[in-house]
């Protein structure tokens, strides 16, 4: 800290009955006192140092000052702790916790990588590390699972969805999408889900060109998760649920070669809706009894003019009422290869992918996956594949927090409430003491989680 201590201080005069001063002089404090739990995560996911081996370092050796591991720990951890930008790297160059997460003394030991240093990384990674990289977040996330589940899963749902990430300057393949009328990259994230938990796990977060078709690498995810999944599961049944803008007869024919079941949304179109005339003049009679929106379900075969086949459609035809608004017909369509009865896979089954949009929301605003300023765009994909091992360490977190109040906490919330906690800090020769405070309001949640990660208590 400064020894200007005058420069650091704030004096309110009238505010209380006293005088209060506020001074920024402590020197061996920290606003992140919980974030040691965020490395007892990594060490049990063995994350950042198996992210680290995907790289191959190029630099001279006489020259490095912090290794891979150190300035991947760094960058990762930073992020969870809500330091979304390379610039944060200044500000965080000498918090005590910081560098007690990448392994250092947090008193003595050497400051962290300075925002060059971090840039220089970020624009030194080829595709190729990259896509070591994307494999290897993928494997952790799928050994994880089974270690916890012990093998043991019934059904696996696996779900991919494209989002708009907005850019604001000349990045590298950032181009207008008419459907966000907005110049963007549109990357696809992948999640899946075990059994009937309420979460979804992110496996894979992959950046692509802002006119990219919806349906671009996903075979190949596909591909890879599967094989995964199947070692990792022999015996779960494996299901795809997607979005219509994702399926084509191409996705949908690979899914029936590898005998997996799928519910895909599909647009509509003449052949469609007179298929399901009957259904809607139904639910127009029900509407008009009733006032209020009303909808039938049925199903039919169909087969586009690029399939080979027909196929199973689920069809949902409603009649939607808004007051003040004429009656809407509003068909909606799912296809298949499921025998599960109409209402039933559309309501408890396809309806369910709605959750996926509050993890993407997650990555967004929790985050902040979109901060992809570089102008290389697999600088942008490193920075991307750094904040999804994040949210994997923080999706790790809800899951100790099984039975606390933080058990259902957004990544926000969570970071709130168990790693933004003041701390001051002493060191002796044989141990680091965290002095946190007595009135932490979720004090029994975060020892809860902490004796659940290994610590003992005292």
């Amino acid at each position: 800290m400064r020894d200007d201590s005058t420069r650091q201080s704030v004096l309110f005069s009238g505010l209380f009955d006293k005088r209060l001063v506020a001074r920024f002089d402590q020197p061996h404090g920290s606003s992140e006192g919980g974030a040691v739990l965020l490395k007892a995560l990594d060490e049990r996911l063995n994350l950042s140092e198996r992210l680290a081996q995907c790289i191959q370092d190029e630099r001279q050796p006489g020259k490095i000052e912090h290794t891979l591991h150190d300035l991947i720990r760094q960058r990762m951890f930073a992020i969870a702790c809500g330091y979304a930008d390379g610039n944060d790297a200044a500000r965080l160059a000498h918090d005590p916790i910081q560098k007690l997460l990448v392994g250092r003394d947090p008193v003595q030991g050497s400051v962290l990588a300075s925002q060059p240093t971090l840039s220089r990384l970020e624009n030194a990674i080829g595709p190729k590390a990259l896509y070591r990289m994307g494999e290897t977040l993928a494997e952790a996330v799928i050994e994880r699972q089974r270690r916890r589940l012990r093998g043991k899963a019934k059904r696996i749902i696996i779900e991919l969805d494209p989002t708009d990430d907005p850019t604001h300057g000349a990045q590298q393949l950032t181009l207008f999408n008419g459907h966000y009328d907005t110049w963007c990259y549109l990357p696809m994230a992948g999640f899946v889900q075990f059994d009937d938990e309420p979460e979804q796990y992110l496996f894979a977060y992959v950046l692509r060109a802002g006119n990219a078709p919806a349906k671009l690498g996903a075979i190949g995810l596909f591909r890879r998760v599967f094989e995964r999944l199947r070692a990792a599961f022999p015996k779960a049944r494996l299901l795809v649920r997607l979005d219509g803008g994702v399926a084509n007869p191409e996705i949908l024919a690979f899914l029936e070669a590898e005998r997996v079941d799928y519910v895909v949304a599909m647009a509509g179109n003449a052949v469609l809706d007179k298929l399901c005339e009957a259904s809607m003049q139904r639910a127009r009679a029900l509407s008009q009894a009733s006032g209020q929106t009303e909808h039938v379900y049925t199903e039919v075969r169909y087969a586009a003019k690029t399939c080979s086949r027909q196929r199973r459609i689920v069809v949902k035809a409603e009649v939607a009422r808004i007051e003040g608004r004429e009656p809407r017909d509003n068909a909606r369509f799912v296809i298949t290869n499921l025998a599960t009865r109409p209402q039933k896979l559309y309501e408890d089954v396809y309806c369910q992918r709605a959750h996926i949009e509050l993890r993407i929301k997650e990555l967004h605003h929790g985050l902040e996956i979109d901060r992809t300023s570089c102008t290389r765009f697999w600088a942008n994909q490193f920075r991307v594949l750094l904040t999804a091992a994040a949210y994997a360490l923080m999706q790790e977190l809800r899951t100790r927090a099984a039975g606390t109040g933080c058990a259902r906490a957004q990544v926000s919330t969570l970071r709130e409430r168990l790693l933004k906690l003041g701390v001051w800090i002493t060191c002796s020769v044989r141990r680091v003491v965290l002095h946190l405070p007595q009135s932490a309001p979720w004090y029994a949640d975060w020892r809860r989680i902490a004796l659940r990660l290994g610590a003992v208590a005292s």
